[in-house]
């Protein structure tokens, strides 16, 4: 695995701070499985794909296990063609991404799983700008759920999200004080969306794409 501009994940995990996330865009093929994201991980933890360890949390997030389980935490999402990866220290991210489609049924999923306001926010826009409105507002959600560990099991109403398109703000998370949570959107291209979570202080967000992904 090589980024754009000519880096492995290898050198750039040495790179991994305490205050850092660090995001990877790649190309994927549902066929793949959990492979990239193996080989990925190996890269930063400094041995081969077969040798990491994982295990699966009572909800079923992937997490390191053994004695590679302090290393760091991470999170994944795919979506068609294209996958995105987060790693961090001493925060559990949450990351999601959707590929840009026609939802003609936004709304009324929204008014059976939204929150009141959200729905209104999403009822308000002109129908033309629902559809990315729409996955915008839904990959904040379960990146925000993915955070937490418990994935939409815990309840998409259970939260709210408000604030510009490229400025999404935590209002609502039942159990948990909005104000210690960080919502990235994370730029992509014309055809995907993706949201980064975590619940702690702001960090610095370095961004790569392997090369293949366009």
């Amino acid at each position: 695995m090589i980024t754009t501009d000519g880096q492995t994940p290898a050198e750039l995990a040495a790179q991994l701070g305490d205050e850092d996330i660090h995001v990877w865009r790649l190309a994927y093929d549902h066929h793949q499985g959990r492979a990239p994201l193996l080989a990925m991980l190996g890269g930063y933890l400094g041995v081969s794909a077969s040798a990491v360890e994982l295990q699966i949390s009572e909800h079923g997030r992937p997490e390191l296990a053994g004695s590679q389980r302090d290393a760091f935490s991470f999170n994944w999402s795919h979506s068609h063609d294209q996958a995105l990866i987060a790693i961090a220290r001493g925060v559990l991210p949450g990351i999601d991404l959707e590929r840009l489609r026609p939802h003609p049924k936004a709304v009324p999923i929204a008014q059976r799983y939204f929150s009141p306001d959200e729905t209104a926010a999403l009822e308000a826009l002109p129908v033309d700008q629902r559809d990315r409105a729409f996955l915008e507002l839904w990959t904040a959600k379960e990146a925000v759920l993915k955070a937490v560990g418990r994935g939409l099991a815990f309840g998409l109403h259970r939260l709210s999200i408000s604030g510009p398109s490229h400025l999404p703000v935590l209002h609502r998370l039942e159990g948990y004080e909005p104000r210690q949570w960080q919502l990235h959107r994370l730029i992509l291209d014309d055809a995907h969306v993706g949201t980064l979570a975590w619940q702690g202080a702001p960090r610095r967000i370095r961004q790569w794409t392997l090369a293949g992904t366009d």
